[in-house]
């Protein structure tokens, strides 16, 4: 704050040129009684004139007509020169009386809705780009850079802030009050600084990505997250973590009920929705701690959860739930006595929500599956001093890579079976180990340090939950490095294994699975999940 300098100096004039014109004329209203006079461009000021405000063209201002269909309008010395003069450099008062320039003390200003119109069905590419906005991050940043003489706000919640900043008065008695006030003011103008700096790179980061999408490129040289916060959360993981959600997950989900969503909340819901996603049957996934602890399908949705809670009946306790229909009274009422942190489906019927309504704090979540489907283009990890990117694991099989490897060829069951295991395998943490029959897990062994563990821990779940594992399938996210792993399925019951292969032993495996009467088929495609 040592660059803080008395700032009570007259505003005078006020630029607003806004796409989002919410609360726009009331600002002026205000701006105009408090004796400012008002700049404006196009649609604005065609809404402010129709309000009865007294506002000037910024064509009057600079003598210069709108030109190339608007296009270029506010790119001018006496736009820009009033934006960024420093009204304590005598050499900028200067030039500024030399050429006619009057200082612009305060901009409104945000951007063409290249994001709404990016989200428009059918929008042709002219039209995006005639929504790309040159003047409008132009006049931002130049505000934004000569922040000590410039207001510039770009968020009409900030409104109601910037009035009361232009309305507070000086006590003047006490000079030491005239020093706190300058200090609160430059911290004030730097707030608004740095929003409109964070708006004009998001906004530059989404037309980045359009771009970058329309030429198919995933992991270009440079690249920028354009997101905004949705959501502040309580915390992170845990109590000690600052948390927020960023992006347009509350587009895809929408909360109908119960508590605030929680930092692990959100990460289980994701984890939950992915894997119901993978399946076109009436589908349930129990998920605990990112992982799924128990799936089943079915002719109906209760169906499917009493194959998916038979998988591990203590686990979902204080877990998530996701589901691929619709939830009506019946699945309500199955449920409805298991103690869990959120339900996710595509709706829920009013009789439903009448019955899981019932507990306060379920959260009730509705999800759009198709728009879900497709809404991660890249996935990112933070690392220490950089970001990890690649491309979302969005296949399940390579059909060019399956194949049988074993001498025995799966029944139409094991082959089925060996599908939905390895659905289920891609969304456990690795090591994964998943025995499953064709429309539901049996035991899944989850982020273990050995293969061998995840698979001692699935057996063990199996045996706890009192199923047997005769004659099941079981899937291996990578290779077994050993036939160890392969014979200890076959000892549990497995018949049938879907694994990847790639192993440098991966013919020793195949010859203890034909010793044994296996049937196994490998993908060439692996699912990691660290």
């Amino acid at each position: 704050m040592a660059n803080a300098v008395c700032l009570r100096t007259m505003i005078r004039t006020a630029l607003l040129s806004v796409s989002d014109k919410t609360g726009i004329v009331e600002l002026a209203q205000q701006l105009h009684a408090l004796g400012i006079s008002l700049i404006s461009t196009g649609g604005t000021a065609k809404t402010l004139a129709e309000a009865g405000l007294p506002v000037r063209k910024v064509s009057e201002v600079t003598g210069f007509p709108e030109i190339m269909d608007g296009r270029v309008k506010t790119l001018h010395p006496k736009i820009h020169g009033g934006l960024l003069g420093v009204l304590d450099d005598e050499t900028h008062i200067k030039q500024m009386r030399e050429h006619d320039i009057d200082s612009i003390d305060i901009a409104i200003v945000n951007l063409y809705p290249f994001e709404k119109t990016l989200r428009t069905a059918g929008v042709s590419h002219e039209t995006l780009i005639e929504n790309i906005d040159i003047g409008g991050p132009a006049m931002v940043r130049a505000a934004a850079k000569n922040y000590r003489h410039t207001f510039i706000v770009v968020n009409p919640a900030r409104y109601a802030d910037l009035l009361q900043r232009l309305t507070q008065k000086s006590i003047g008695a006490d000079p030491m009050s005239d020093i706190l006030q300058d200090f609160e003011e430059i911290d004030f103008r730097q707030q608004l600084a740095r929003e409109a700096f964070s708006h004009t790179a998001r906004y530059d980061g989404m037309v980045s990505s359009w771009f970058a999408a329309e030429q198919h490129v995933v992991l270009p040289d440079e690249f920028a997250i354009p997101m905004r916060k949705s959501q502040a959360l309580r915390y992170g993981e845990n109590p000690h973590q600052q948390a927020a959600l960023y992006g347009n997950f509350l587009d895809l989900f929408q909360q109908l009920h119960g508590k605030e969503l929680s930092f692990n909340n959100i990460l289980d819901i994701d984890a939950a929705t992915r894997v119901v996603l993978e399946f076109d049957d009436p589908t349930v996934t129990i998920v605990k701690h990112n992982n799924p602890c128990g799936v089943g399908s079915g002719d109906t949705l209760v169906d499917a959860y009493q194959k998916a809670f038979a998988t591990d009946t203590v686990s979902p306790f204080g877990g998530i739930i996701a589901v691929n229909r619709p939830v009506d009274a019946a699945f309500a009422s199955e449920v409805h006595a298991l103690f869990t942190e959120v339900l996710i489906a595509p709706s829920f019927t009013e009789e439903a929500l009448a019955i899981l309504t019932k507990k306060k704090d379920r959260r009730l979540m509705t999800v759009q599956l198709r728009d879900a489907r497709s809404a991660s283009s890249i996935d990112i990890r933070t690392v220490a001093g950089g970001y990890l990117v690649q491309s979302p694991d969005a296949m399940l099989l390579d059909e060019g890579t399956l194949r049988v490897v074993t001498e025995r060829q799966p029944t139409t069951e094991e082959h089925l079976a060996m599908m939905f295991a390895w659905k289920i395998a891609k969304h456990v943490k690795s090591n994964a180990i998943v025995y499953a029959l064709a429309d539901r897990t049996l035991g899944v062994g989850a982020g273990q340090m050995s293969r061998v563990d995840s698979a001692r821990i699935a057996v063990s779940k199996a045996n706890d939950a009192g199923l047997s594992l005769q004659g099941c399938a079981v899937a291996s996210d990578a290779f077994f490095p050993f036939a160890d792993g392969l014979l200890q399925a076959a000892d549990a019951g497995a018949t049938a294994v879907i694994q990847p292969g790639g192993s440098v032993r991966d013919e020793e495996v195949i010859a203890a699975a034909n010793e044994r009467g296996l049937t196994m088929m490998m993908t060439g495609m692996r699912h990691f999940r660290h």
